[in-house]
């Protein structure tokens, strides 16, 4: 909240389809919606319902359940690159546990990583990373050991000939290249076209691996993920957020050959005593099961494309742009578009401070940071956009 302005958060109290009320019993538009998680909005009813019923059977066991299995085969007919998948808590321990397969599949010890893409907080992956990293302004993270942050190496995004020029100069000892497909932790920013197929060449070609951080945009901007909307496939996938249902989940997934090296099956150790915790599959069922009907991504389309067309006609002459990638959509305060997180960190965040403000009074709750995204869900319908973009229209009439 310092980031835009403000010297406390509102502590929630409950929150309910696209709203939330705080704990002084005010009521917001909610676009953050924990961060990206609830598709159906807050304390969807299939949801909740399914999380008690598996309560009521137990919280955690420490084995097996048939609901882990059930979630991965969700998980895997849904997408394309994944035929195995490991069940975890958060994005942080997927991310992490994904680099320590890659290294342990390819013998090497390097990562590359692009600026402003943030894969959660483990010590190797804090460089140069987006989300509140980028919010807070923290250049680097104490505690982090040199000798880690040496082994990553860090490129612009949609830079493929820098991409390029890094690979050659350490290709060998490369383990693999870690993307977000669609920039979500600096704000929205799609790829360019022929960026991510170029990273699959230039994988191919040094022998790294192609790993996919669709902990955002899985389930999010397709079914299958960003991999699925631009045809490109990596080896491994890290997935959040959206098949925890609300619940921390995580996974990371990729071909069998790969995943085969984890224990118990292989030597490359991982465990959680809380992975595939059987509310969180519980919740993760209710809402995969339901994104087999393609009309849920139509609607978010729709939703999407109205809330960036309204959010373009508020802002027309202004210098602002609007980008969008299926269900996220960020409005940054520079003309002109953003590519990379250098063009996302020129933007005015002490203007998108004041429209966060002025929003916040409208009783509209959008991201406190200009690295974030809207996150468009099924509970949001036309009178929210329409009084999103009515609110943001006033905010810029009165600076004008």
């Amino acid at each position: 909240m310092r980031a835009v302005g403000l010297d406390e958060p509102f502590f929630v109290r409950r929150g309910r389809g696209a709203y939330l009320e705080d704990a002084e019993g005010n009521h917001y538009l909610d676009w953050v919606l924990s961060w990206g998680p609830l598709l159906f909005g807050h304390a969807d009813r299939e949801t909740v319902d399914a999380v008690r019923a598996a309560a009521a059977d137990g919280t955690s066991f420490g084995a097996p359940t048939e609901r882990e299995v059930e979630l991965a085969a969700e998980i895997v007919a849904a997408v394309p690159s994944v035929e195995q998948v490991r069940l975890v808590s958060s994005g942080t321990e997927a991310a992490m546990s994904a680099v320590r397969l890659a290294r342990a599949a390819t013998r090497r010890d390097r990562v590359l990583k692009f600026a402003g893409c943030y894969h959660g907080h483990a010590d190797g992956l804090l460089v140069d990373a987006g989300s509140g990293i980028a919010t807070l302004g923290i250049p680097a993270t104490p505690g982090v050991p040199t000798a880690v942050a040496a082994d990553t190496l860090v490129s612009p995004f949609n830079d493929l000939d820098m991409t390029a020029e890094a690979v050659a100069a350490y290709g060998e000892g490369l383990a693999c290249i870690l993307v977000e497909p669609v920039a979500g932790n600096m704000g929205v920013v799609p790829p360019e076209p022929g960026f991510l197929e170029g990273l699959r060449r230039l994988c191919d070609a040094s022998g790294a691996l192609l790993v996919f951080d669709e902990v955002i945009s899985g389930f999010r901007v397709a079914r299958g993920g960003a991999q699925e909307r631009y045809g490109v496939l990596p080896d491994l996938t890290i997935l959040g957020k959206i098949i925890g249902g609300g619940l921390p989940l995580a996974a990371f997934g990729g071909r069998t050959d790969l995943m085969s090296l984890l224990a118990p099956a292989g030597d490359v150790y991982q465990a959680g005593t809380l992975s595939g915790n059987p509310l969180a599959t519980a919740a993760g069922l209710a809402v995969l099961h339901r994104l087999r009907d393609g009309a849920v991504y139509d609607e978010l389309e729709r939703t999407g494309a109205r809330l960036e067309s309204g959010l373009r006609d508020a802002a027309a002459g202004r210098p602002v742009s609007v980008q969008r990638v299926g269900a996220m959509v960020t409005l940054f305060f520079r003309a002109g578009g953003v590519r990379d997180f250098t063009e996302a960190s020129a933007c005015d965040t002490e203007r998108y401070g004041a429209l966060f403000r002025h929003l916040l009074a409208a009783g509209i709750y959008v991201a406190p940071s200009q690295f974030e995204a809207l996150f468009v869900s099924l509970a949001h319908d036309d009178a929210a956009v329409d009084r999103t973009v009515e609110a943001v229209a006033s905010f810029f009439e009165a600076v004008a």
